[in-house]
């Protein structure tokens, strides 16, 4: 008989904003798929749980309180990283934030400010963190950041959010060009409608978008956090190791057209 090994299995990941949502679900499958996870957010009570939820069931687990919008707090979360297990193999760049939809001219600075601080400050932050470090591992490493189908066409949500999670698509594509021939690959995915808190929040602020986004989805139905997070091990993986500066759409269809 062939014994399976898990699609991380041997392998060090750094997972930002794994309090909740598709962090928290991307912690325990990666940790199912046999990997050493470090968990980093800024809420710390639920690290802590979820961490003792994952050594429970027998993972090498780990937290840093990060807050990604900081240089100095993503290099902390990497020195961590480096410091507990000696390398860093892959790394899912998940912290973000949304905003409710507004008519761009009544939208307040601090909203533009809000979104690309966090969701493209905060990406960019963590990437030069974790490039550096994955250089100096012989076997390279996978970097995978969170867009959105928001990054790749406009939907019904904030100006500033759909150009932040453009902007991540743009980092993810500019660092895979740079960094192949160090044997790095640099991944994003573009989830569609998904259970999470903020996404929770959103529609019940505004209970009319959500048939409206599963009419406009194939699948018609809002996804589970832990689809997202499949995917995202399957990009952190060396299963996929002839892919880089790819965007994964993980939205039930919503792109084909």
């Amino acid at each position: 008989m062939v014994e399976r090994q898990g699609l991380l299995c041997g392998k060090v990941v750094l997972v930002t904003g794994a309090s909740s949502g598709i962090g928290a679900a991307s912690a325990k499958v990666f940790a199912r798929e046999g990997a050493a996870v470090v968990l980093a957010a800024r809420r710390v009570d639920r690290l802590t749980g979820l961490v003792d939820e994952l050594r429970g069931a027998g993972t090498d687990a780990a937290y840093v309180e990060t807050d990604v919008r900081s240089s100095a707090d993503a290099q902390r979360a990497v020195d961590f990283v480096l410091e507990r297990h000696g390398r860093l193999d892959a790394a899912f760049n998940n912290a973000g934030i949304g905003w409710d939809q507004e008519p761009m001219h009544l939208m307040k600075d601090d909203a533009f400010d809000a979104l690309m601080d966090t969701n493209v400050r905060g990406v960019w932050n963590l990437l030069r963190c974790e490039l550096a470090a994955m250089k100096e591992n012989p076997s390279g490493g996978s970097i995978v950041n969170n867009s959105s189908v928001a990054g790749l066409q406009a939907i019904p949500a904030a100006a500033p959010y759909i150009a932040s999670k453009h902007a991540v698509i743009g980092l993810t594509k500019a660092a895979a060009a740079e960094y192949a021939a160090c044997g790095i690959r640099v991944n994003a995915v573009a989830p569609g409608t998904t259970r999470s808190e903020i996404i929770a929040g959103w529609f019940e602020r505004n209970p009319e978008i959500e048939p409206e986004l599963h009419r406009l989805t194939p699948q018609g139905r809002t996804a589970d956090p832990e689809e997202i997070a499949q995917a995202a091990a399957w990009l952190c993986s060396d299963r996929s190791s002839f892919v880089t500066g790819a965007v994964m759409p993980v939205d039930g269809g919503f792109t084909i057209v």
